[in-house]
């Protein structure tokens, strides 16, 4: 069993907000998370945006810039919530279960977040080059699997935590899913069983 490690939580600032304006913001956020899964980042307008949380479109440039700036939001909540459950959630993603299986809770967990917001990590992941890698998240998620990889054994783990996370790009998993044609438990039982392999030595 791998021992504890503490990894701070990468997340945004946190100033407190009137409750209006934490109200509004998450209605922001889930009509964003609705449209941008039903149409694709692309397709969805400021005024679809203020329309479907019920929020003046002025509100949304106010709190959120542009539609990049509302989708960068999305994804931070969205990725903070997923940090949480693998630091203090239950096994096997959280606490307490062998660094293997904590391997292949994370690499299920993650891309299931992948294919539910492709294109918002997308954008993100592509914004310049190398953006992935400079991101705090990505280096948490490096950070995490490579002490897993540790615990387990299995050699030169900062090498195989970074190929774990090459294989699950939003790029590369959208050409699984969408060229390719493949499903997600069929992919996800094929990236778990990669990541056992990883994690075995």
């Amino acid at each position: 069993m791998s021992s504890p490690v503490d990894l701070p939580l990468v997340r945004g600032g946190a100033s407190r907000e009137r409750a209006d304006a934490a109200r509004n913001r998450r209605k922001v956020l889930a009509a964003a998370a609705t449209l941008f899964a039903e149409r694709g980042v692309g397709a969805v307008s400021m005024d679809d945006l203020a329309a479907a949380a019920g929020v003046g479109k002025g509100t949304l440039y106010r709190r959120f810039g542009d539609k990049s700036g509302l989708a960068a939001a999305l994804l931070d909540e969205r990725e903070s919530e997923l940090q949480a459950a693998m630091m203090s959630g239950p096994p096997p993603l959280g606490p307490g279960a062998p660094p293997t299986e904590r391997v292949a809770a994370f690499v299920e967990a993650y891309l299931a977040f992948l294919d539910a917001h492709l294109d918002v990590v997308e954008m993100s992941q592509t914004a310049s080059r190398g953006a992935r890698l400079r991101t705090g998240s990505h280096r948490l998620w490096r950070q995490h699997l490579s002490v897993l990889l540790a615990a387990a054994g299995a050699p030169d783990p900062d090498l195989r935590a970074g190929a774990l996370l090459a294989a699950l790009t939003a790029e590369q998993v959208r050409h699984w899913r969408h060229d390719e044609g493949r499903s997600l438990p069929e992919l996800t039982a094929a990236l778990v069983g990669l990541a056992r392999a990883a994690a075995a030595g």
